[in-house]
């Protein structure tokens, strides 16, 4: 099985860590934020996750957008670079907007 975990170089690039310890230090020292966003009480949060949450079928997973609010907390997306992670959480915050959007209008229709 290929290696499940992962920690950033000096240049916030993943690479692959052998020692558990290592890498649970690693984990519990760093900053693993790429990006937060909040829009009307919703949190869009953008994070590096350090383990292969493809768990070593495919390319790796590695980065992960979540949203939370008060009522759904399930929306979770995930990605193997963190080029397609910022695209990611660019896309969600995009469409959070549109549907907030879209709400207003129901509430208050011209």
């Amino acid at each position: 099985m290929d290696n499940l975990y992962y920690i950033l170089n000096d240049k916030g690039e993943p690479v692959t860590c052998d020692d558990v310890l290592i890498w649970g230090e690693w984990f519990e020292t760093h900053d693993r934020t790429v990006k937060k966003t909040y829009i009307n009480g919703v949190e869009i949060s953008t994070v590096f996750l350090g383990l292969d949450h493809n768990f070593g079928s495919g390319a790796p997973l590695l980065y992960e957008t979540m949203v939370f609010n008060d009522y759904d907390s399930n929306l979770i997306f995930r990605y193997a670079t963190r080029e397609e992670a910022l695209h990611g959480h660019k896309v969600t915050v995009k469409k959070l907007i549109e549907e907030s959007e879209e709400s207003q209008q129901k509430i208050n229709p011209e």
